[in-house]
């Protein structure tokens, strides 16, 4: 894992990614969550992919939710596991 995986995993971790299902509004996709919880902007499609890329690795997921709200991005126990290992 790299220091720009670590950093978006960290940025999972803190809360900072919401995901856009495209149920409304705009397409699907991540976007980063504002102070207030929603939206504050899109995730830039190269930042997008490395999410993707952790994610088909198992270190984050997307909440899963019912409706057309913003679904939270964590990391998976995989993704916390890794964090604490790099920060050792």
């Amino acid at each position: 894992m790299d220091r720009h995986d670590r950093e978006l995993l960290q940025l999972a971790a803190d809360g900072e990614l919401l995901y856009h299902k495209g149920t409304w509004g705009d397409p699907a996709g991540y976007r980063w969550r504002g102070a207030d919880g929603t939206e504050a902007g899109v995730v830039p499609p190269w930042e997008a992919d490395h999410l993707d890329a952790l994610a088909d690795r198992g270190l984050i997921s997307i909440e899963r939710r019912l409706g057309p709200f913003d679904c939270r991005v964590t990391t998976t126990s995989a993704g916390r596991s890794a964090l604490s290992v790099q920060a050792a």
